[in-house]
């Protein structure tokens, strides 16, 4: 993704427009419940990726890619009419991956604090192997 503002402005204008094409005017039964997380348009203004996560399981996920592919023409269309750009970008859908990436570094999480309060319990009670304080100071003269 480009940091030109003009790209960046573009991006949040077509994830207003997807989002909302998605809610009213695609009426393919195969779409699950897909929310429009974020829009990359290149920085000339030619491309643009649509990352999208879909509520459900794997086939619901299948199903909601077909529908989008199928619908990326009328989408695209209505995407040309409402920007006024020159040349209309295209379009591809991405599913996003951060819903199962955040899943799994919880589960990562989970699995270190249950391990740290393991450890904390067998340190309860031990003692150290040597002397409690293992250090040489000054004021030894041995």
């Amino acid at each position: 993704m480009s940091d030109n503002p003009r790209a960046l402005r573009l991006a949040d204008r077509i994830q207003q427009i997807v989002a909302q094409m998605i809610d009213t005017r695609v009426k393919d039964p195969r779409l699950g419940f897909v929310t429009v997380t974020d829009v990359r348009v290149t920085g000339d203004l030619q491309h643009a990726d649509i990352f999208y996560t879909v509520l459900g399981d794997d086939d619901a996920r299948e199903a909601s890619a077909a529908a989008l592919v199928s619908a990326t023409g009328l989408i695209r269309t209505e995407v040309g009419r409402q920007t006024g750009v020159r040349l209309t970008p295209s379009l591809t859908f991405h599913l996003d991956a951060v819903p199962e990436t955040a899943a799994h570094l919880a589960a990562a999480l989970d699995e270190a604090a249950r391990r740290d309060a393991e450890l904390a319990r067998l340190a309860e009670g031990a003692t150290p192997a040597g002397d409690a304080d293992p250090y040489r100071h000054p004021d030894d003269d041995e």
